[in-house]
């Protein structure tokens, strides 16, 4: 089936298609003449004493072969297009439906499976393409042009020749049978070496920092060994049947020089109708050789299509539905009505009965113990996932009524973990914003904090940050992340722990920038250190899934709950300390603030610092 449907994306190249098998018949077609011509040598030429009909022979079989070398090239290069044109929508479906698969999806997936699916299963599909597909045309063709003029010229003895026909064929069958699901473990086993292989690239300073390079190198090790071993139960099997077909077709000669010897010696045969029965019994092995290796070709085609459909086939559960609206200019009001959700029917509730609204220009803090569905709550409105039950709504809109693109182009999103592309600086923090101009690219550097620290660099906003931004620290990643999300203007900005990663100092600054550039926006901040969401308009403390506490944070405070356990814990003696220098006289508000933050209070205010870490 994933044959057929391989096939059928060829459907707007058919023209090309009808080309390539038009010169494919071509070719057999002239391949069958050779044969005539060389018994005509014989049988007139030498048997007749017609010397001169040699001559007229040799030079039609020279023209024969110029003719097939011209229309090959065009069987060939028809076919390598065709091939590659193929892999080409393939690969490009692939990537494409990947990209538009839900969160849910990805969150099971094995990077390493979807890279081989995209690299190895394609190529395997290629190679089918470019050779194995009209190689297949061109065994019929020449099968049946073969036989239909073996059996003219002698049916006794192209019966006899056909004998170990069946069972070449019956051995190639049950080999490809054999082969295709071996094939498709294999597949897997080699997503499974690359996904090792990924993780250990990725995790490399956590592999050296543990000191953990023999177990991993055990673990690769035991993934290839098990590829190795399943390679070579293939071959095993390949290198078995290919002697056996070479044999059968050698008794096959045998036979036609055994009878047809007999019949030519009876008068009933002439010698250039058996060299050339002979010869047409040789071009007919040819195909029939070749089945064994198009089984094996065939085999992992079919192996690579059906993993590359289980991707194309998963349905996206996050996409517009009928009907949906483009969201206009927000205002940015954002409302959860009793919301719950959950990952998968069978699994748990991560969120229940959650209630909230947020309005344009309000802060809205996030806090809870990891695992408490704070990251899932800012996940809902931009429709990383769907809602289980209930609604979130942006400005009376359902999200799940209105298209994605009009509302992830109106959410600004820091996320804890900040990816940067391989890539220069300027197109980084225009990602969102390709149209972005120099001075818009520069000022919203300028607010997250980045623009000193980007003209250090030789090449200032041209500099190549590298892979996942590896020549950055982690406190200038996030500022460029952060410099992103402000160049797309949003009406609802998302801090997922966005200063997590920064020192104290750098943390300070940003958190100042921020207080401006959230003025008129609908601000969701996840944090895990109270500093960071002091002055929020609204603070929603969550608890397994549900809204435990909610206010400011003198309202919480006198609460006397759970937000008040995690105060006393992060922040009650550095308040302390803050009242007593103000108390003190001498100190300004500004430098007591900084004890919030982790710094002496009668620290100069220096430039930024870039440490990946809390001082």
């Amino acid at each position: 089936m994933s044959a057929l449907r391989l096939l059928a994306l060829l459907k707007p190249y058919k023209g090309r298609a009808v080309a390539a098998a038009s010169c494919l018949l071509a070719t057999t077609g002239l391949s069958l003449a050779v044969p005539w011509f060389i018994q005509q040598a014989i049988d007139v030429g030498l048997t007749g004493d017609r010397r001169e009909f040699l001559v007229v022979a040799g030079l039609s079989v020279a023209a024969l072969g110029a003719v097939k070398a011209s229309i090959s090239f065009g069987h060939r290069y028809l076919s390598q297009w065709l091939a590659q044109r193929l892999a080409y929508d393939v690969r490009n479906a692939l990537y494409d439906h990947i990209q538009r698969l839900s969160f849910t999806y990805h969150d099971h997936a094995q990077i390493g499976q979807l890279m081989t699916r995209c690299t190895t299963d394609v190529n395997a599909v290629l190679r089918f393409a470019s050779v194995g597909l009209l190689d297949v045309l061109y065994i019929l063709v020449l099968t049946a042009g073969a036989l239909a003029v073996m059996l003219t010229a002698h049916w006794k003895l192209a019966l006899i020749a056909l004998i170990p026909v069946p069972f070449i064929a019956g051995t190639s069958l049950n080999m490809g049978r054999t082969l295709r699901p071996m094939f498709k473990r294999m597949r897997e086993q080699f997503g499974l070496v690359t996904t090792v292989l990924q993780e250990n690239l990725t995790g490399v300073q956590v592999v050296r920092a543990f000191a953990r390079e023999p177990h991993e190198i055990a673990k690769f090790e035991t993934a290839a060994t098990d590829l190795l071993k399943r390679r070579l139960r293939i071959v095993r099997i390949f290198a078995f049947n290919m002697p056996l077909t070479w044999a059968l077709i050698l008794f096959s000669t045998a036979l036609i020089l055994w009878f047809g010897g007999w019949w030519v010696q009876a008068g009933e045969l002439t010698v250039g109708t058996l060299v050339a029965f002979n010869s047409y019994a040789m071009l007919l092995s040819q195909p029939v050789r070749r089945l064994g290796f198009l089984a094996n070709m065939t085999a992992e085609a079919i192996a690579s299509g059906e993993r590359i459909f289980d991707i194309l086939d998963t349905k996206m559960s996050i996409e517009d539905r009928p009907g949906a609206v483009a969201l206009p200019r927000l205002e940015g009001v954002v409302r959860f009505k009793d919301v719950s959700f959950r990952y998968d029917r069978g699994d748990g509730w991560v969120l229940r009965h959650v209630d909230l609204q947020a309005r344009p220009g309000q802060v809205v803090a996030l806090l809870g113990a990891t695992g408490s569905g704070k990251s899932t709550v800012v996940n809902l409105i931009p429709r990383f996932y769907d809602v289980t039950e209930g609604r979130v709504m942006v400005d009376g809109y359902d999200v799940c009524d209105v298209t994605l693109e009009s509302l992830r182009r109106q959410i600004g999103i820091v996320l804890q973990e900040s990816l940067l592309f391989s890539a220069t600086i300027r197109q980084n923090i225009a990602y969102g914003r390709t149209d972005a101009t120099e001075e818009e690219i520069e000022a919203a550097a300028r607010a997250a904090r980045a623009h000193d620290f980007i003209m250090e660099f030789p090449d200032g906003y041209d500099t190549l940050v590298g892979e996942r931004g590896v020549t950055l620290s982690g406190g200038q990643r996030q500022r460029v992340s952060i410099a992103r999300a402000l160049l797309m203007d949003p009406r609802i900005l998302i801090l997922d722990d966005s200063t997590s990663s920064v020192d104290t100092e750098t943390e300070y600054l940003i958190q100042q920038a921020l207080q401006a550039l959230m003025k008129g926006r609908t601000t969701f901040v996840i944090a895990q250190r109270l500093q960071t969401v002091l002055n929020a308009d609204q603070i929603v403390v969550l608890d397994g899934g549900r809204i435990a506490e909610r206010g400011t944070h003198e309202e919480l405070l006198a609460l006397g709950g759970l937000y008040r356990e995690i105060y006393d814990l992060q922040l009650k003696d550095q308040e302390r300390l803050r009242r007593e220098l103000l108390a003190l006289g001498g100190v300004e508000e500004k430098e007591a603030e900084k004890v919030r933050w982790g710094k002496s209070a009668f620290a100069g205010a220096g430039p930024a610092g870039d440490a990946d870490g809390p001082m």
